[in-house]
């Protein structure tokens, strides 16, 4: 086979293929089932390129073309797309990524291990029942103050109350309306545990990986955004500096500049959501107990305290929490590219 490159467009069942040789010339195209598909990967010449976006299954394709020896390029989406020309097609979107295979500017994106990759799953399915109890928790505290019930925000004070309203013989709820309510409360308990048994194996992955191990010595970093930066971040040398990596995950300013003029705006919001997510909260946390910490012992606050609440005091505590995220993410990336432990800067003299 004359072909050195193979550009892939993934898919469930039906898989476009398009085979180039060395100048970038297609010149034999394929459709293949999902079984015709595997035989082809399995027959291809060792040191092929082969290239696909970084979709669903590319990352298990990009495994099984590395065991065979084969250069496998991961391409983001979003960078595919503008080289899409005409309509959107299965056979354009193969041209498309062989066009973008020629574009030196494009970083490719690193395969992710099975370990990786079971780490976000239980991540996306604890977001996803987390998400499930908080509308349960909605639609009881709804259905009750429709019938003149009203309970307080919070959901540990809902299922406290709930329970006492569904005890009570003598409460306003309808006996139809309470079995409804009580299997709905049921069912928020089972999720509960489900969470809770998730919770426990990421303490175990924390408690055990070397690298969840060290960014968890960073302020704001517990146990979710440690395993959840394990799953989630490839490979942290891909990154030359902490900047880089606190852009990739959307904490840097939106900049629209031209001639001489710089204009920087709010943060960009590219990357991951989840990773950013939790980054924040983080460094909400970090913010609070920083600026607790300068009220009552102001000798024992750090220099990131020290800089933190005298951020938020001259910006506003929203955009000094979105700094700290973006400290945090380049503390995470030094703590990981270096492979040392993460220590605090010795004491200042906080300002009058």
């Amino acid at each position: 086979m004359d072909a050195t490159t193979v550009a892939i467009d993934l898919a469930k069942d039906i898989f476009e293929v398009a085979l180039a040789n060395r100048a970038g010339r297609i010149i034999e195209r394929k459709r293949l089932t999902r079984r015709q598909f595997e035989r082809f990967v399995d027959e291809l010449p060792l040191g092929t390129e082969v290239i696909m976006e970084a979709c669903g299954t590319a990352h298990y394709w990009g495994r099984r073309c590395q065991a065979r020896h084969l250069l496998v390029r991961l391409f983001p989406a979003q960078y595919v797309r503008p080289y899409v020309r005409r309509n959107k097609t299965d056979r354009t979107d193969t041209e498309a990524l062989l066009e973008a295979a020629r574009c030196g500017g494009i970083r490719p994106v690193p395969v992710k291990t099975v370990e990786q990759q079971t780490l976000q799953a239980l991540h996306r399915v604890r977001t996803q029942w987390q998400a499930a109890r908080t509308a349960r928790i909605n639609v009881v505290r709804g259905l009750l103050r429709e019938q003149g019930l009203p309970i307080p925000v919070g959901a540990r004070t809902v299922l406290a109350r709930v329970a006492g309203i569904l005890e009570a013989a003598e409460s306003a709820l309808p006996d139809l309306l309470r079995h409804t309510v009580s299997l709905v409360v049921d069912e928020i308990r089972a999720l509960e545990t489900r969470i809770a048994t998730i919770d426990r194996q990421l303490t175990q992955v924390a408690r055990t990986h070397p690298v969840a191990v060290r960014l968890q010595q960073i302020p704001g970093v517990g146990v979710l955004t440690a395993t959840a930066m394990v799953g989630g971040v490839n490979h942290i040398h891909a990154f030359r500096r902490g900047r880089e990596f606190a852009s990739w995950l959307g904490l840097t300013p939106r900049e629209s500049s031209t001639g001489g003029r710089r204009h920087l705006g709010g943060i960009s919001k590219r990357g991951d959501v989840y990773l950013r997510c939790l980054l924040t909260h983080g460094a909400r946390a970090v913010l609070l107990t920083a600026q607790r910490t300068v009220r009552s012992a102001p000798h024992r606050a750090t220099t990131f305290q020290q800089w933190a609440v005298t951020l938020a005091a001259r910006r506003g505590h929203n955009k000094a929490a979105i700094a700290v995220a973006n400290k945090l993410a380049r503390m995470i990336w030094a703590v990981w590219h270096y492979d040392v432990d993460f220590q605090e800067k010795p004491r200042g003299i906080v300002a009058a």
